[in-house]
């Protein structure tokens, strides 16, 4: 290999398409190979002989993706693909008669995330995320507070879901120090909402009658 590329960047909107970029020094005998190296180089794109080659695609790509064939003689590799899902690493491998090049990209997948948030409360509120089952899962999210000119709070946390876990019920709590409420929403494992519920729900009675949950999915 002549030439090695690391790790490109590449931020892509959960469930659009996406331009993973690759490019390479042009020549006869042109081989394109994309394969994703975080599920264990499963094979998403293939190209030579001028023309695609999918026979041995992995199927969770099939009709997904797309080379831009008039640029491929002029070096570029660049992969679209679309319902974009898959976050993790991607290799890009091309080849010519003269020369063989290497690049990766991790691709991060934005949107896949659930949003739980309240306004008109007091006293000050807590904002826990939990899951049903339990699972050994971090949940990676971001909460804020803000106080109102009338002196109550608003409250917003944004979850993003797990890919290594699935078929799971998330539950948000906002609590303050007598009261609590939560809100459930289960997940497929094919991130498809089974049941979305905008609330309150099982309430305990948090003061404030206006109180309400948005709970949703940003697709």
């Amino acid at each position: 290999i002549n030439k090695v590329l690391f790790y490109t960047e590449v931020s892509c909107v959960f469930m659009e398409s996406c331009i993973l970029p690759c490019s390479f020094q042009s020549g006869a005998d042109i081989k394109i190979q994309w394969t994703q190296v975080t599920a264990g180089d499963l094979y998403v794109h293939v190209f030579y002989s001028n023309q695609d080659q999918l026979r041995h695609q992995n199927q969770s790509f099939i009709n997904r993706t797309s080379l831009f064939k008039d640029q491929i003689s002029r070096g570029n590799a660049s992969l679209q693909l679309t319902g974009v899902q898959d976050q993790g690493r991607y290799r890009c491998h091309t080849s010519t008669n003269s020369r063989k090049e290497e690049s990766f990209i991790n691709l991060r997948v934005d949107g896949n995330r659930i949003i739980c948030s309240s306004e008109g409360i007091y006293p000050e509120p807590d904002l826990t995320w939990s899951t049903s089952p339990p699972s050994n899962l971090n949940l990676q999210n971001q909460t804020s507070i803000q106080q109102t000119e009338q002196q109550l709070y608003n409250i917003s946390s944004s979850l993003i879901l797990s890919d290594s876990e699935t078929d799971l019920i998330y539950i948000c709590t906002i609590s303050t120090r007598s009261n609590s409420r939560r809100v459930t929403l289960f997940i497929t494992s094919k991130r498809r909402v089974e049941d979305e519920q905008t609330s309150p729900l099982e309430s305990e009675g948090l003061t404030d009658p206006l109180m309400l949950f948005l709970f949703y999915i940003m697709f």
